[in-house]
């Protein structure tokens, strides 16, 4: 089958982004214009940012400076820095245009520096979020989105990442380690990864939810293959080639949210800042209990198993996962308090380095007299190695690793967070010593 192949360049994103903030120029100033002014650093804009927002658009902007130290242990010792930057533009079209229900949005984001992983350490599950294989900027998310019976169910097409609403523990969240976003046997699969950070793939998400909004049932049906396997800057979707598709349910519960809505209803941590999504930050706390199961329906080289010809046995590649989170301790404003989460995922193992991976851990916001907005976290994952890579390569069963970290949100638009790792076995390879990492995080809302 022939493929369709789509690329987006840089200049043609940049030149979508100012076209986009031009387009709502000479607006007014909106009764939200002092939280733009308390959010971010860069404030209203003389009116336009809260004008824009009441007319129906959101432009936000984010800048993540990391830097790694290993100290011990890993491939070497060294210092890293690396970022990222993103922006974030989301169209109300209802507000816009008339069009009830329908919602647009576009992530947008570049990273820069080096690779901690690659260069220091050497582990399976990666150490920062932010570490991409190439540096490059590129759309994460480009979509548009219809909701309908009161926001009851909403249909989502274009290009779209699954670790934006699936497989997701809000209290995990605070954690550098990539593995407390989408978990290592999720992230290892597929020709060029599954549609996660920092690709997302072309297809569709329908989401349904109860009319109490206690309960919902998810599903994403995707290209198989995102982005170019080929070239790994800029912005590329191919469909057909035998790419096939990626497909993910989840079902879950979260109890505290009767009564609750979004407006727009939108993937989680798709627009962080937008108003209406700030306010009803978990107002009463987390509880949350998921199942979730995902495929392609490509087929994959088998480790060690060959048919009479000598050529591998092609193998699906398929998986479940399982997870909770819960306010274990509130405070008297609910938002603080302590806080955990615990998940657990499996794959066939026939195909890939991992079989599966377990992750847990705790966070407290408030916990110091004054810091109200503080959170402090400890967590541990691990990612086992299958029985067939166990075979081929003598490796170790497990690659552990346990983060503490501190986020001190020293104003609303800036965040400080040191942290520090310890990596067990890094790519389950007994001849990498353990590693330990130390580091820190400056974002800023921009």
């Amino acid at each position: 089958m022939q493929s369709r192949y789509i690329k987006v360049t840089l200049r043609q994103a940049h030149l979508f982004l100012l076209l986009a903030a031009l387009s709502m120029c000479g607006s007014v100033l909106a009764e939200d214009g002092a939280y733009w002014e308390e959010m971010t650093l860069s404030g209203d804009w003389q009116g336009k940012r809260s004008g824009w927002s009441e007319r129906g658009v959101n432009l936000e902007f984010t800048h993540r400076s990391d830097v790694l130290s290993n100290v011990s242990g890993g491939l070497q010792r060294g210092n890293v820095w690396l970022s990222y930057t993103d922006a974030r533009a989301l169209f109300d079209l209802d507000k816009l245009y008339g069009r009830s229900g329908l919602t647009a949005f576009f992530h947008y984001h570049g990273e820069a520096g080096g690779k901690p992983n690659e260069r220091l350490v050497g582990s399976f599950m990666g150490v920062d979020n932010i570490e991409v294989g190439s540096n490059t900027a590129q759309f994460y998310h480009a979509w548009l989105q219809q909701n309908m019976f009161d926001d009851g169910l909403s249909v989502l097409v274009g290009l779209y990442p699954v670790d934006s609403e699936f497989y997701v523990t809000d209290t995990s969240g605070v954690f550098l380690h990539p593995s407390m976003g989408m978990a290592a046997e999720v992230a290892q699969a597929g020709v060029n990864g599954p549609p996660v950070y920092p690709l997302g793939s072309f297809g569709t998400r329908i989401k349904y939810s109860s009319p109490n909004r206690t309960a919902y049932w998810q599903l994403a049906l995707l290209d198989g293959v995102p982005g170019d396997p080929n070239n790994s800057h800029g912005t590329h979707i191919r469909l057909g080639n035998g790419d096939g598709s990626f497909f993910i349910t989840e079902i879950g519960y979260m109890p505290l949210e009767a009564g609750h809505t979004f407006e727009p209803v939108s993937p989680e941590g798709a627009a962080k800042l937008e108003p209406e999504i700030k306010l009803h930050e978990k107002l009463e706390g987390f509880d949350k209990t998921a199942f979730g199961m995902w495929r392609y329906s490509a087929r994959f080289d088998d480790l060690t198993d060959f048919d009479a010809q000598g050529n591998p046995v092609r193998r699906a590649s398929f998986g479940w996962y399982v997870l909770a989170e819960r306010t274990l301790h509130a405070e008297d404003d609910p938002a603080q308090g302590l806080a955990g989460f615990v998940r657990l995922g499996a794959t066939n193992g026939d195909i890939q380095q991992s079989d599966g991976s377990f992750s847990m851990g705790l966070r407290y916001m408030g916990l110091l007299d004054g810091r109200d907005e503080d959170v402090v976290g400890i967590a541990v994952t691990g990612s086992h190695a299958g029985r067939k890579y166990r075979a081929l390569n003598q490796s170790a069963e497990f690659e552990t690793m346990a983060e503490l970290t501190y986020r001190a949100q020293i104003r609303k638009w800036l965040g400080v967070q040191p942290l520090l790792q310890k990596i067990f076995h890094p790519n389950m390879d007994r001849s990498i010593p353990d590693a330990t990492l130390l580091g820190v995080r400056v974002e800023v809302f921009l």
